[in-house]
């Protein structure tokens, strides 16, 4: 079995995985047959403001047909190299009955982007955890923070695909210890509970739903501030045809000597590491049998070696019925009875971050053990978009879960991609005619309703 290790953002050696390739050499069964091979993208592409995902998706193409041509092979990536692969699978192996790669296995990938992504390509350039000290493309910055329009795009197109059908055996190993030498006092997303330092477990992990909300016109409901919101109505739900593997890895931070999950092993404690064990066990894997097996065996490892609490990720998308992205709202997360934002249990909400480049998307993480504590079932999510008036204009939205709703929408170490569609009001004498000869100053005209 050919197994690669894809390398990039200007690495020239193989110290990027520290031991791992050695000791996964010395304790694979000879039934494995590995033989280890590394593809550089440094050689293929320049890692600067402008590559995109995209670009590099397609860098790959080109390594591989260089470096494998057309032979079968099993990959490990590490961070954005997930994504990077899945982008790859997605762009040439969609609509394929077959494809080449037959394992990828992701180790802390950013699936679903990191909050560090925000900070700015300086200040993540200095963060050891993540990129030891080069400085990451603008473009694959922006992919990475939480709620891009790219990792919309990508996700969504990956879970229209059963890609076990296709003989692609997809697994995400994850840690979510900190190093303490690895935190910045400066930025406590380093040191956020339910992540490694870098990403968080549930944006790592690649089971997640989607669904989206539609403004209901003249539907009302009475809301927590007083005014009446019209109701969203859930339309769409959706995961993905099979559940991924998902595999918590012990003690495992995202990067580091000490307890990074690929470069903290060595071959003398490679028969002490578990995710050495973790990745010759996906190795093994060769059906859907198989792969269902490992799934449930590693669920209840993770779940017999974690205490809780554990953390879910609700990103907020807002757009209307002409497909503009709305960008200026307030969004306000509601509980109890009355559906009103002081009944949220208490710190329930833990962090909550609007996209810096697509302002119609707003991130929430959230402690998954009160989440599912809320009584009833009782969520709700409340919009005060702007404008409220002219000729052009939203009104208030708000969506109540129904009792059964909370567990379809929500899992622990999940993500849920929620979009939101609101209604475009437009005044009925927004365009008008006017009888040649008449007078009429077209300033002083108000909207109608």
């Amino acid at each position: 079995m050919k197994l690669v290790f894809v390398h990039g953002w200007s690495v020239t050696s193989t110290q990027t995985y520290g031991e791992l390739p050695q000791a996964l050499l010395k304790l694979a069964p000879e039934a494995l047959d590995l033989d280890i091979q590394h593809i550089y993208l440094g050689r293929y592409i320049s890692f600067n403001d402008a590559v995109t995902l995209e670009d590099l998706s397609i860098a790959f193409e080109s390594a591989r047909l260089a470096e494998l041509g057309d032979e079968p092979f099993s990959v490990i990536t590490h961070s954005t190299g997930g994504p990077l692969i899945r982008h790859w699978l997605c762009r040439y192996y969609q609509e394929a009955a077959t494809t080449p790669l037959q394992h990828l296995i992701m180790l802390a990938p950013a699936n679903h982007g990191s909050a560090l992504a925000q900070l700015g390509k300086s200040r993540v350039s200095r963060l050891k955890a993540w990129f030891d000290g080069v400085e990451p493309g603008q473009r694959v910055l922006d992919w990475l923070e939480l709620g891009s329009d790219g990792q919309h795009q990508l996700n969504l197109s990956w879970q229209q695909k059963d890609w076990l059908s296709s003989d692609v055996y997809p697994f995400v190993l994850t840690g979510e210890a900190i190093d303490g030498a690895l935190y910045d006092y400066m930025n406590s997303y380093t040191g956020e509970a339910g992540s490694d330092g870098v990403v968080r477990v549930c944006a790592a992990n690649m089971n997640f739903v989607y669904a989206k909300l539609a403004q209901q016109v003249g539907v009302l409901c009475d809301s927590f501030d007083g005014e009446c919101a019209e109701t969203l109505a859930l339309t769409e739900l959706t995961q993905a045809v099979e559940p991924c593997v998902l595999g918590i890895v012990p003690k495992a931070s995202h990067s580091n000597r000490k307890m990074g999950i690929m470069n903290s092993v060595t071959q003398k404690n490679a028969a002490n590491k578990p995710v050495v064990a973790d990745i010759l066990d996906c190795l093994r894997v060769k059906d859907r049998q198989g792969y269902r097996k490992l799934r449930e065996q590693m669920a209840l490892e993770s779940e017999a070696s974690r205490k809780p609490p554990r953390y879910c990720m609700l990103v907020v998308r807002v757009f209307d019925n002409l497909g503009h992205a709305v960008t200026d709202f307030d969004c306000y997360l509601l509980a109890g009875d009355e559906y009103h934002a002081s009944r949220l249990p208490h710190a329930m909400v833990l962090d909550k971050q609007r996209n810096s480049v697509n302002g119609n998307v707003i991130t929430f993480y959230l402690d998954a053990n009160k989440l599912s504590k809320i009584k009833a079932g009782k969520l709700g999510l409340k919009l005060i978009p702007r404008p409220a008036e002219g000729f052009c204009h939203y009104k208030s939205a708000e969506f109540r879960c129904e009792p059964e709703q909370l567990t379809q929408l929500f899992g622990a170490d999940q993500t849920l991609m929620l979009d939101v569609q609101l209604e475009r009001y437009i005044a009925p004498n927004t365009f008008g005619f006017a009888k040649i000869g008449e007078k009429a100053d077209f300033k002083q005209i108000p909207p109608q309703d």
